[in-house]
């Protein structure tokens, strides 16, 4: 049994499909350029319903992170890690997501990271490594 795929919505569309391209996806206010993440069709900062995807450079550093060791899935190797990502080019980003690391140890507040993607089926589930 593999991981469950996030559905994709008109709003996260972008967001999960960017990666075929190479491309993390980020939706953004085209009225007062908020940057909106988890994906929206309106804007939270002004109301406006002109979003539309834009392309971040995918890298940034981590905010914060934690070492599962518990098997919650079967299919999920343990120890993996798990970050939260202020995004360099993105403001007020932050993307939660895995983190591929040789050494678990060498993973820190602050570090820089880079996306990539793995990809499933019509899916490009973004992770992260260190950069």
């Amino acid at each position: 049994m593999a991981l469950p795929l996030p559905a994709i919505t008109p709003e996260s569309a972008a967001f999960w499909t960017g990666g075929a391209h190479g491309v993390l996806q980020i939706m953004a206010c085209t009225m007062c350029d908020h940057r909106i993440h988890p994906p929206q069709l309106m804007c939270p900062q002004c109301l406006s319903r002109n979003v539309r995807p834009v392309a971040a450079s995918g890298m940034g550093t981590i905010y914060s992170y934690t070492i599962n060791h518990q098997a919650w899935i079967p299919e999920l190797p343990v120890p993996y890690a798990l970050v939260i990502v202020d995004l360099d080019d993105q403001p007020g980003v932050r993307i939660t997501a895995m983190l591929e690391a040789d050494d678990l140890g060498a993973i820190a507040v602050g570090a820089p990271v880079v996306v990539d993607f793995h990809e499933r089926e019509d899916v490009h589930i973004p992770y992260f490594r260190l950069g």
